[in-house]
């Protein structure tokens, strides 16, 4: 049988994630000496800004800080094992301002001074892989079989709608963002025909790498029926867009548990690749919006059938 005859198998979707995140790590490594922004990393695995964080720690366990971190320590010890560089030629190659942040870092991560090291003592406490898998304390122990059937995905179209938010721009109290719902609720009880309106919150920023003080969290209202913003509020369009939804039901370990599997499990193994556009926790009591001790939620994150020319 002729090769061109022999029977096209499909790559495991996850395989493209692979590749992808491949490519960025290669790019990471091949520039340790220099800062590289999110978006320059998002356009080489060819992902939105808005997924892209997610779907790193997705494929590596790390995220994107801890793990180029890592790199940068790494490379640092074997240069200090194994070449006569001076530490601050040490330090500026892989990519720390001066030979005192260098330290710090180099102490902080593996326990000992890099003069230390390099006289021969070895890495005892590295407290850079006991936190390679940072961030995922509040992810309930659950089996992937126990989370596939907690968690069913579906994949939902959205129509076009108009949208009133409210911009929360300092979520390290979390008493703003409660007042927000609790002024977006109370609003719209005042407009004719959004008692039906859609409830919910999204963000541009990713909670993993922006500061609280700096997060951005907007607690939206859609409706198909015209409205009129109150002081303090603006309007929006959100497009018509496919987002894999999945429902939730239980307190914020359970949630972050969704939204953990919805990224890590759910999405690299799908044939589908997110949007450059924000994920969506949509309310399904609005009434209730203010109650986080237990919440009803469908996570949606938007996405599109995976382009061959981006894998």
């Amino acid at each position: 049988m002729a090769n061109d005859a022999l029977p096209q198998v499909a790559e495991p979707a996850s395989s493209a994630y692979t590749r992808r995140i491949d490519r960025v790590i290669d790019h990471l490594r091949a520039n340790l000496d220099r800062p590289v922004k999110l978006g320059e990393l998002a356009e080489v695995a060819c992902l939105s800004e808005f997924h892209f964080h997610r779907i790193f720690r997705a494929v590596t366990g790390e995220t994107v800080n801890n793990f180029t971190n890592r790199l940068r320590q790494e490379k640092a010890a074997r240069l200090l094992r194994y070449s006569k560089q001076s530490l601050t030629a040490i330090a500026l190659d892989c990519g720390f301002s001066s030979p005192s942040t260098f330290s710090r870092a180099f102490q902080s991560g593996y326990g000992l001074s890099p003069s230390r090291y390099r006289k021969g003592e070895e890495l005892n406490n590295s407290k850079i892989c006991k936190e390679g898998a940072s961030g995922i304390g509040y992810v309930l122990p659950m089996s992937e079989e126990e989370r596939r059937a907690a968690f069913p995905v579906r994949v939902l179209d959205f129509p076009q709608r108009q949208a009133a938010y409210i911009r929360v721009t300092d979520t390290s109290d979390p008493a703003r963002v409660l007042a927000a719902f609790g002024t977006m609720v109370e609003w719209a009880k005042t407009q004719p025909g959004l008692g039906q309106g859609v409830l919910f919150g999204m963000s541009a920023d990713d909670p993993h790498v922006t500061p609280q003080h700096l997060y951005r969290y907007e607690v939206c209202l859609a409706a198909s029926e015209p409205f009129v913003c109150a002081e303090g509020m603006s309007a929006l369009t959100m497009p018509a867009m496919r987002y894999a939804v999945v429902r939730v039901s239980g307190d914020l370990y359970r949630v972050a548990t969704a939204w953990d599997y919805l990224y890590r499990s759910w999405l690299i193994n799908s044939d589908y690749e997110p949007q450059h556009a924000p994920a969506l926790e949509i309310f399904s009591n609005k009434e209730q919006a203010t109650d986080w001790s237990h919440l009803e939620l469908e996570l949606c994150v938007p996405i599109r059938k995976m382009s061959e020319r981006t894998s």
